[in-house]
């Protein structure tokens, strides 16, 4: 079994994020990233645009983000808290079995505008292999379909460690002043912490946002927003339709995904709450996890349970293409 530091996507199993009717809802699904404004990144090219993203957090400090991953393919065995103790041991499992494929990240202001440059957002392909690495089909086959070169990522793709050493230094983690925009993103950050911290997620809910809230000490979750937005339901690309925004790049790639949210945020912002989001209500609560970790934009040490059950045993639901297990 692949070791960590590791990486993955978000399908069908991942948290619907982008379900709807139509395939895209924008002609410019047919444009290239790059005329769209997003700048995909491989191992050649990971120091340079790192150091592009050092100049441009400092005037862009709102970032958007989104990953896709290989699916679910792990069950948790044994008792639970809650739906929610339950939701984030299948998270756990999973996001500790399985490898980021993609992560996209945009950039913007205060205003929701984004870099006049060429780029408003960069999308990091890594390394993963499929005769190597776990994977659920249906994500696999979803993501081919959206344009994932598996074999360009197999031959050129990003190592963790050495972008979790870039992003360590980037100014845009373990800072106060950036805003990580998401939609739905349990699985998101929990791939980023383990790509940070080079270890397999923590066994307790609320030690995974104790570690969450030093990486990434504000948070909005998009889906989270929702619950007090009237008539907005659904996944990125339903709300996003909603709030008549145009989508650019295609659906299912990570850099496209982090612009839509980052639009929905601004848009949603404006609609809904004045431009004034309540960040004692909102600031760190992720959609679906345990909320009641966060107090006040807090973390509440009343509400850990150390006493709690932890499941130790999974189940594995989808079997991959051969598996080798790297010493």
């Amino acid at each position: 079994m692949p070791s960590a530091p590791t990486l993955g996507h978000q399908t069908n199993g991942h948290h619907n994020h982008n379900q709807s009717n139509g395939q895209n809802s924008s002609p410019n699904h047919m444009m290239s990233n790059d005329d769209c404004g997003i700048r995909d990144v491989w191992a050649s090219n990971l120091l340079n645009e790192f150091k592009e993203i050092r100049k441009i957090v400092q005037k862009y400090p709102f970032v958007a983000m989104d990953t896709e991953f290989p699916g679910v393919v792990a069950r948790p065995i044994g008792e639970f808290r809650s739906t929610s103790d339950y939701q984030y041991q299948l998270l756990r499992c999973n996001v500790d079995l399985l490898k980021i494929i993609q992560l996209g990240l945009t950039f913007l202001d205060s205003k929701g505008d984004t870099p006049s440059g060429p780029y408003t957002t960069w999308q990091f392909n890594f390394k993963f292999n499929l005769s190597e690495d776990m994977f659920a089909q249906d994500s696999i086959d979803l993501l081919t379909n959206s344009g994932i070169q598996f074999k360009k990522h197999e031959d050129e793709g990003i190592d963790p460690y050495d972008f979790a050493e870039l992003l360590m230094s980037s100014g845009i983690v373990l800072a106060d002043n950036v805003r990580w925009l998401s939609f739905h993103s349990g699985y998101d950050f929990g791939y980023l912490l383990k790509i940070l911290t080079d270890q397999n997620l923590p066994s307790q809910e609320s030690q995974f946002f104790e570690l969450l809230r030093i990486y990434f000490p504000i948070i909005y979750d998009v889906k989270y927003l929702m619950k007090s937005c009237k008539n907005l339901k659904g996944g990125l690309q339903e709300v996003a339709d909603q709030l008549e925004l145009e989508r650019k790049g295609p659906q299912h790639q990570a850099g496209s995904d982090s612009l839509l949210t980052g639009a929905a945020f601004f848009k949603m912002r404006e609609m809904f709450f004045e431009d004034n989001i309540d960040d004692a209500k909102y600031c760190g609560h992720l959609y679906g996890l345990g909320t009641a970790f966060v107090v006040n934009g807090n973390y509440d040490e009343n509400n850990s349970s150390s006493n709690a059950m932890t499941p130790t045993n999974t189940t594995t639901t989808n079997t991959p293409a051969p598996i080798s297990t790297p010493s």
